[in-house]
């Protein structure tokens, strides 16, 4: 079976989520990721919990299908066989140490591509290449503030993070797409690219409705916890049953249908204090009593049922648990079981690949599960490689 990046090797200095996150996606096209971990600690993620049969949620769902090699990049050593496997096998590095770091160890693009003009290095980090902010250490939910995701999240008392890392998450897939449109370009002319992806540009870029909502001062979306700020009714409500439903309109003809079909009150739909969307979200409170008041007397059921006649969308309130067993997801055939060192573990198929299935999706590597066939490609003797690991160096 030929995948897309196979053929495709990347070197990767990496830890946490963002960059983990896009080589994982470079690995699931088929691209062989080398992971550089630092020996007998490895990738820090590793240890943020156990719930995974003593392995770490993170970790998990950011490195399957990649090779581990523990290097000391202090040790020179370590560095020289680094220089060399980035030099002689690699197309594409990933960096998101810390700033400078990778620059010090000459990894920077400008020193990789005066030797190998054709290689793509892609710098992650939380702010950016340069800048009075370049320096300063970033995690997913300081870059979360900075963004100002949280003063349009949560309830008007109490600003909330997302429960999923989506600073991280939003820098790994613009580290990935770019990396794809370099490796396109490469194709053209030949040449790499370097790549500067900043987590905080990445996170604005995502906050650009709420930031273009509140332009030239105009007041920005308030907090309305899980209830869209803008657009209403859109969000939970709960049923007579004490059963919850999210419901959401987007137009005008789905609000006259949701008066007559579900509320069972089609003069609603011409109330001068309902008759746009920036009128029913001027007014929701009396609006959300309206709603409550006709579904007091449905269960969440049959609640459902009412908007799923009227081809309202509506929604489960779901847990993880319910989301493991989801029945569209089961259905479409989306999860595959990847090898790790505890034994099989389930996991999504990537998203736009067909249940056949053409995604890469090996197993989750041990702490430097790969390091001597690794080191045994470069031409390295089984004595010479013991006699690194002797020094520390591996």
């Amino acid at each position: 079976m030929t995948r897309p990046l196979d053929g495709i090797t990347v070197v990767s200095l990496e830890h946490a989520i963002a960059a983990p996150f896009a080589t994982r996606q470079l690995a699931d096209l088929g691209a062989r990721v080398i992971k550089v971990e630092r020996p007998g600690v490895g990738d820090f993620a590793r240890a943020y919990d156990e719930r995974v049969r003593g392995m770490a949620s993170h970790f998990v769902w950011t490195n399957r299908s990649k090779e581990s090699l523990t290097l000391d990049v202090k040790h020179p050593k370590a560095r020289e066989i680094l220089q060399r496997l980035i030099l002689e096998q690699a197309d594409v590095v990933v960096q998101n140490l810390a700033p400078g770091a990778a620059a010090r160890l000459g990894l920077s693009y400008e020193a990789l591509a005066a030797q190998k003009p054709a290689i793509v290095v892609c710098d992650i980090s939380g702010y950016g290449g340069d800048g009075p902010y370049r320096d300063r250490k970033a995690y997913d939910l300081l870059i979360q503030s900075e963004a100002g995701f949280l003063s349009v999240t949560g309830t008007e008392d109490t600003p909330a993070k997302a429960g999923a890392s989506i600073a991280d998450i939003a820098a790994g897939m613009y580290a990935y797409s770019n990396i794809l449109a370099a490796l396109l370009a490469r194709g053209r002319d030949g040449r790499g690219r370097h790549i500067d992806v900043s987590m905080l540009e990445s996170l604005v870029e995502w906050m650009s409705y709420p930031m273009y909502y509140a332009f030239d001062g105009a007041a920005p979306p308030p907090r309305t916890g899980a209830e869209h700020a803008t657009i209403y009714p859109y969000g939970p409500f709960e049923a007579g049953d004490g059963g919850v439903v999210m419901l959401g309109l987007q137009n005008e003809r789905e609000w006259s249908t949701f008066c007559d079909k579900v509320l069972g009150r089609p003069a609603l739909a011409r109330d001068e204090r309902f008759a746009s969307t920036s009128a029913r979200n001027i007014n929701r409170a009396e609006l959300k009593a309206l709603i409550l008041g006709v579904f007091a007397s449905l269960s969440a059921a049959e609640v459902a049922q009412r908007l799923d006649a009227a081809q309202i969308a509506n929604a489960r309130v779901n847990t993880m648990e319910q989301v493991w067993e989801h029945p569209q997801l089961r259905a479409r055939d989306r999860w595959r079981d990847v090898g790790s060192p505890v034994g099989a573990i389930p996991a999504l198929l990537p998203p736009g690949v067909g249940a056949a299935g053409d995604a890469r999706m090996d197993p989750i590597p041990a702490l430097g599960e790969h390091t001597d066939t690794i080191l045994a490609g470069l031409g390295f003797e089984p004595s010479a490689i013991a006699a690194l690991r002797a020094e520390g160096a591996i």
